[in-house]
């Protein structure tokens, strides 16, 4: 049994922000905005931490997202923030759990519209994240139903004169409702 606990208590935050900087190869960061952080505990073989998973405000403009839902400046702006980004996902290195990642990433789909919510008054309709292309194939989103819809331009979110070269990265996105095109303001596909 996997459970998803929402960090909330002082203990929680410090033992996340450690896991996340000593065994997540991009470390602690604050993140820009909103964001929900969560501890993944299993039961068995005995009630352990698993890994960390984090949940944040999305990227103002990524080409890739932008051009699959086909929306304007303006839909984009009034509705960017019902799009959240997991901005960090740690499966603790010694764990071996087979499909444990995947199964995760399907949990926290089902239960992060409801904590957002609560936490922000806004109902997510779909959440992205970037996978490093050099660095991972993004396997166990894509056994979660994420949608790989093309790579990053290598530029930061400070990057506003093109100089800071980033890693390549893959979006990939999942949406959380069926009529989530309609929420985002973008035209059905």
């Amino acid at each position: 049994p996997v459970a998803l606990d929402l960090v909330t208590t002082h203990g929680e935050r410090g033992l996340w922000r450690e896991l996340v900087e000593r065994y997540h190869y991009l470390g602690h960061k604050v993140p820009f905005g909103a964001h929900l952080r969560y501890l993944v505990r299993i039961a068995t073989p005995r009630r352990e931490v698993a890994g960390c998973l984090q949940f944040s405000s999305p990227a103002w403009k990524i080409a890739a997202r932008d051009t699959w839902l086909a929306w304007d400046d303006e839909a984009r702006r009034q509705n960017l923030q019902k799009i959240v980004c997991n901005s960090r996902f740690l499966i603790l290195p010694w764990l071996r759990i087979k499909g444990l990642a995947s199964h995760v990433l399907s949990r926290a789909a089902d239960r992060l519209p409801d904590d957002w919510e609560e936490a922000y008054a806004v109902r997510p309709v779909l959440l992205e994240t970037f996978v490093e292309t050099g660095r991972y194939l993004g396997t166990c989103y894509r056994a979660a139903n994420w949608i790989a819809l093309g790579e990053t331009a290598g530029r930061g979110r400070q990057d506003r004169a093109r100089l800071q070269a980033e890693p390549v990265k893959t979006c990939l996105v999942r949406p959380l409702a069926g009529d989530f095109r309609r929420h985002l303001g973008a035209p059905a596909a």
